[in-house]
């Protein structure tokens, strides 16, 4: 049996720097830069003050007061973006062929920030103060099974937390399920919301976290000289992926094509990347050999660029290796200068860029890229962008413990 072709035929996303699809993409466009001095929690105990908070998300937007009470904001995030992913594909609520369908949702944290909120009140009151659905709501895969009891599917549900590569990696393991045959529609991405003292905390205690405060928009930097750490985010995105064949026959209007996925392990360290990047340049290249391309056919690189001193040199690094004498040409930016690092939701966030800006044929610069590093020697995407139409993108998105992860897309 010859794999199916998969599409992308609908984009969900609440993130800091815009909502949905068309709200994304506008703040994409517009350079809109999410970081501000955290206002969620007092962040004076930490060197790092600043973070991409979503200010205007509520969740009775999307979903039922009744429901909204059972899910911490991780899976309100998750289910407000998959509403809006079928929204935009055009796929009714209720709709039998979302019976079948299967979800797959990665998620770093999960709901440990609502756990902690939590335990603040079980030290203050003792054990009858906590919500005693506690357990049931921050599990990594409440994400996904709450968007599956919301929507009525009844197919494969996976919640992952494969650290910062989670949503990059559920959107690929979605792909290769509809690939297979084994499912018509599934609905892929991530969701996290981090954004409470121990969580921030404990990447502040890893020295992960820029300490720029003096000027929140600008401290995240990726490939810059002057990084210093990334800037915690929080945010979801969510896909429709289709047999190309099934989205066709319900009249639906694919986005971008999935042509290649690629996963591969470090095995080196639980903070640090492997510093000559041989392992993520092997995730790029099991993808484009999947894709069944050479690395001078790809366009653009939506690079995983967190702005971290040994992440962006080590991704660098792994370009080079991937690309080889094709890295000379390849524009490649980075977005988390816009809305921050939202850690597990980020490789879906990302993800969702890249096949709007192959849609639209304009590529994104790399946000407060001032001063590129010598060891970051890309072709960056300039500052005011770059409008051109390219036959096939790559995203990457890399996580602790050695994770990376690569997709392909094409548009259509």
């Amino acid at each position: 049996m010859n794999p199916r072709r998969v599409v992308i035929t609908g984009i969900g996303a609440i993130t800091p720097i815009g909502r949905g699809k068309d709200g994304l993409w506008q703040g994409v466009r517009a350079g809109r830069r999410a970081g501000r001095t955290i206002t969620r929690f007092d962040p004076s105990p930490f060197p790092s003050h600043v973070a991409a908070e979503i200010v205007d998300f509520d969740p009775l937007d999307y979903i039922e007061s009744r429901r909204v009470r059972r899910m911490d904001r991780f899976s309100q995030l998750s289910v407000a973006a998959a509403r809006q992913a079928l929204e935009d594909a055009g796929i009714c609520l209720g709709s039998s062929e979302l019976r079948e369908a299967a979800v797959y949702l990665g998620s770093a944290l999960g709901g440990v920030s609502y756990a902690e909120e939590q335990h603040t009140r079980y030290l203050a009151d003792g054990f009858h103060a906590v919500d005693s659905t506690l357990a049931l709501v921050v599990f990594g895969g409440a994400g996904a099974t709450n968007v599956a009891m919301d929507l009525g599917i009844n197919g494969s549900v996976i919640g992952n937390a494969n650290s910062c590569a989670s949503g990059l990696i559920a959107i690929g393991q979605a792909f290769e399920l509809i690939r297979s045959g084994a499912t018509s529609l599934a609905l892929a991405g991530g969701a996290e919301a981090p954004l409470a003292p121990l969580a921030f905390g404990a990447f502040a205690r890893v020295h992960a976290l820029t300490t720029r405060n003096e000027c929140p928009e600008s401290a995240s930097r990726p490939f810059d000289r002057n990084r210093d750490g990334f800037m915690m985010g929080e945010g979801s995105a969510v896909l429709v992926l289709e047999d190309l064949e099934n989205a066709l026959r319900h009249d639906r209007r694919p986005l971008a094509e999935i042509v290649g996925f690629g996963v591969t392990n470090d095995a080196y360290h639980m903070t640090a990347p492997l510093a000559s990047g041989e392992q993520a340049a092997r995730a790029v290249t099991l993808a484009l050999t999947q894709a069944r391309i050479d690395p001078s056919d790809v366009g653009y690189l939506n690079a995983h660029a967190t702005g971290t001193p040994l992440g962006d040199a080590a991704e660098a690094r792994a370009i080079d290796v991937a690309f080889d004498t094709a890295a000379e040409r390849l524009p490649v930016s980075g977005t988390k200068g816009l809305h921050g690092h939202a850690l597990g939701a980020t490789g879906a966030i990302e993800a969702a860029i890249t096949v709007l800006a192959l849609q639209h044929g304009w590529l994104p610069p790399t946000a407060n890229l001032e001063e590129p590093d010598p060891e970051c020697g890309l072709s960056h995407v300039p500052a005011c962008g770059l409008t051109r139409n390219v036959e096939f993108a790559v995203t990457n998105s890399f996580g602790f413990g050695g994770i990376n992860a690569s997709l392909v897309l094409r548009p259509l």
